[in-house]
C-alpha cells in the first residue's frame, strides 16, 4: 500500500491514507453537482484513513447509503463515504485533487458513464459502466 497525504484548500483538515491501485471516475449527477465536474477519486479502506482536523468536517447524507463530507472552514469537498447503517461508515472515496502527490495513479474505470456530458472524453482502455451496470455492481450503494 502507498501512503498518500492530502488536505483541504485551507489546510484545516488533513489526512494520511493507505491506498492501493488506481482511481475511478464517477459521472453521476450528484458528483457533478457536488464537485462541479466528474469525481476523480481513490478508494481508501476505513481502517487505512487517518484524519486530522475532524472538528472542521461537516457531512451531508446524500443518499440512503452514503454521505459527502466537506471542510466547514473553506468548503472543500473531502470525500464520499459509504454508510453502514445510521451511525457507522465505511470506505472513503477521496478526490484525487486533494492528494499532495497523485503520481503513479492509473485510471481503472468510469461509472455512470452514460450520464457524462458528450464533451467529456477520457482516453484509455478501461471499463465504462452505465448507470444500470453501476447499480447492479454495487447493489445500489454507489
Amino acid at each position: 500500500m502507498t501512503v498518500r497525504r492530502g488536505h483541504c484548500l485551507c489546510g484545516a483538515v488533513s489526512f494520511e491514507a493507505a491506498q492501493t491501485g488506481g482511481f475511478g471516475v464517477c459521472h453521476c449527477a450528484q458528483c457533478r453537482r457536488w464537485l462541479g465536474s466528474a469525481m476523480f477519486a481513490v478508494t481508501v479502506p476505513e481502517a487505512a484513513m487517518r484524519v486530522a482536523g475532524a472538528e472542521h468536517i461537516r457531512s451531508l447524507r446524500s443518499s440512503d447509503w452514503a454521505s459527502r463530507s466537506f471542510c466547514g472552514k473553506c468548503g472543500s469537498a473531502l470525500w464520499y463515504r459509504y454508510d453502514r447503517g445510521v451511525d457507522g461508515a465505511g470506505d472513503y472515496e477521496v478526490p484525487v485533487g486533494l492528494l499532495d502527490d497523485a503520481g503513479g495513479l492509473v485510471l481503472e474505470r468510469e461509472i455512470f458513464a452514460d450520464q457524462k456530458p458528450e464533451c467529456w472524453r477520457l482516453a484509455g482502455d478501461h471499463p465504462r459502466l452505465s448507470r444500470a451496470e453501476t447499480l447492479a455492481l454495487y447493489g445500489g450503494a454507489t
